[in-house]
């Protein structure tokens, strides 16, 4: 199995992670409830912002919280968004770039996580 590379690796990546996700029966829904007919827009900036961080091309610009800010989810979802990434990660590479695509997934729905539940207890509309 080979590491991640290139712009292919990071579409085959993004592109078979949200096949999944929008079939599951937990995280699927709310996913489909935001994006709607908007998927090829959202999986062009997956590609961006995957591509920026794992292969340092800078092809992202913005906020990756905002738009998960207002979504109904708590740390159960965050757990299942990383079950269905990790599994998906390892079923089709293998290498460091692999291993920092997980680690930072993780890192990104801990502190995704971390906001929202923060904003809720303070009862506070994040800023956009």
């Amino acid at each position: 199995m080979q590491d991640i590379q290139n712009r292919d690796d990071i579409e085959q990546m993004v592109n078979s992670f949200y096949a999944k996700v929008q079939k599951d029966e937990f995280i699927g829904p709310i996913f489909n409830e935001k994006i709607q007919d908007r998927w090829e827009m959202h999986l062009e900036k997956m590609y961006g912002f995957w591509q920026t961080v794992l292969l340092d091309v800078h092809a992202y610009s913005g906020s990756p919280f905002p738009p998960h800010a207002q979504l109904p989810i708590n740390k159960e979802h965050f757990d299942r968004w990383m079950e269905i990434f990790t599994k998906n990660i390892d079923e089709q590479f293998a290498g460091p770039i692999a291993d920092e695509a997980k680690w930072r997934a993780g890192k990104m729905a801990e502190m995704f996580n971390y906001k929202i539940e923060y904003f809720r207890n303070a009862n506070q509309k994040p800023l956009t």
